[in-house]
């Protein structure tokens, strides 16, 4: 509540400063003014006192003024209850933190439209925001979030819509999962008393140092533990018990993201609920492995068939062939397809391999009735796991046997003898007076 009434009183002095400005020199233009009824003094409303905390931490206060001095705002704000307890803690200690500055200001900014806009004008469009961003509006709702109070607030120069949550835009989401795998980043433990061989009485030399993220040295299948279409045992990755990344939290990280972006929320429950296939990736990730996920939308999970999910470790065989052991992006299996024509990727479904080829100026994987379409391209990129979002459910191709051509009855062939050249000779001399001749 201190923070609300420094706040109120930050923008009364500001407000006096404008009025006096004004007075003493009339000939110059005040870009910015505010007033007891502006839309700015109405977000110290108790529904939005969280936000408007965060604008004065954002230092944004005197960019908010001359926006509402220039033209009319619109500001989606959520409410307390949406960023006091729905909000990740560790995102919240992020956006406060006074070196992400820059991305707090950015955050804040996504929410305000230099325009006008109330409930009636809210159609199926995008519209810029003070962050140089577009918000995707639909019905009844802006970037998948809710609008729970449209037009709360109305005032002469902006109005206030409420939401259920924050948004968060992508270059914000993106520097959050960087830095905190900067920071999940541990230093190599020190190593123990040197080794002397008992047989040459010399130090061992000690093996060359694995540097943090150096890629594993084992191939990834021998790595994972043993599923429904895979043989080989678990075995340790490079370094044994020492961990560079914390693949659980990526993983966790990914779903989450997944579930916030909207349209993937069955993919999540089958990583989570059905299988165990997060846990596996996640340790897989610790282990420095790196992870592309092609992600089926909704849509297409909700074509599957009772008959397709039925059989005992269906649903595994199945995520297991949209996961991809290679770090690759939109642009990355673009130029592929592009430069080589039909790329065959492998897949955690060994041997199986998922083909991909341009068409349409996209990505199109599988073959036949059974391709997909790149759909949402990049929707988690953190350098160790990949998300690419697909429009259908991939399948391998089903290996059809050969046939095998029916021998036809053995002909046996006999071998007339041969002739020594005498015998020749003999023969074309005497005739057929010899019966070896005849």
């Amino acid at each position: 509540m201190e923070c609300v009434t420094n706040l109120l009183f930050s923008l009364l002095l500001l407000l006096t400063a404008s009025s006096i400005t004004t007075t003493a020199l009339p000939d110059k233009t005040v870009s910015g003014q505010i007033n007891s009824n502006s839309v700015l003094v109405a977000l110290l409303d108790s529904h939005y006192t969280e936000l408007a905390e965060l604008v004065e931490k954002a230092l944004l206060l005197q960019t908010l003024e001359e926006a509402v001095g220039q033209h009319n705002i619109t500001i989606f704000a959520p409410r307390n209850e949406a960023l006091e307890r729905n909000l990740d803690p560790e995102f919240k200690s992020f956006l406060l933190q006074p070196k992400n500055l820059k991305s707090l200001q950015t955050l804040l900014m996504f929410h305000i439209l230099p325009k006008r806009i109330t409930s009636t004008h809210l159609s199926a469009v995008s519209h810029r925001t003070l962050s140089n961003d577009h918000l995707h509006f639909t019905a009844g709702k802006v970037n998948s979030a809710v609008i729970t109070k449209p037009d709360d607030v109305t005032r002469p120069d902006g109005v206030i819509h409420g939401i259920e949550r924050l948004l968060i835009p992508r270059s914000v989401q993106e520097d959050f999962n960087r830095r905190r795998n900067l920071r999940s980043i541990s230093a190599v433990l020190p190593e123990g008393a040197p080794e002397v061989d008992p047989r040459t009485h010399r130090l061992k030399k000690k093996p060359a140092p694995v540097p943090a993220g150096a890629p594993p040295v084992l191939p990834i299948y021998d790595a994972m533990s043993p599923g429904p279409s895979l043989a080989p045992a678990p075995a340790p990755g490079p370094g044994g018990p020492r961990h560079h990344f914390n693949g659980e939290a990526q993983v966790k990280d990914f779903i989450h993201t997944l579930l916030h972006y909207g349209g993937y929320n069955e993919m999540a429950d089958i990583l989570v609920n059905l299988t165990s296939l997060a846990t596996e990736m996640g340790r897989l990730v610790s282990e420095g492995y790196v992870l592309t996920v092609l992600a089926p939308n909704d849509e297409a999970m909700a074509k599957l068939t009772t008959d397709q999910l039925s059989e005992p470790g269906a649903p595994e065989q199945i995520m297991y062939y949209h996961i991809i052991p290679e770090y690759q992006t939109e642009e990355s299996m673009y130029n592929s397809v592009r430069r080589f024509g039909k790329i065959r990727y492998d897949s955690l479904r060994f041997p199986h391999k998922v083909e991909a080829q341009e068409a349409d100026g996209s990505v199109k994987f599988g073959h036949g009735d059974g391709s997909a379409y790149l759909f949402d391209p990049d929707i988690y990129t953190d350098g160790r796991i990949s998300v690419q979002g697909i429009d259908g459910v991939l399948f391998p191709e089903e290996e059809t046997p050969v046939e095998k051509k029916s021998a036809g009855p053995v002909v046996k062939k006999t071998a007339k003898p041969r002739r020594g050249k005498l015998m020749e000779v003999a023969c074309r001399m005497f005739g057929s007076q010899f019966h070896a001749c005849q």
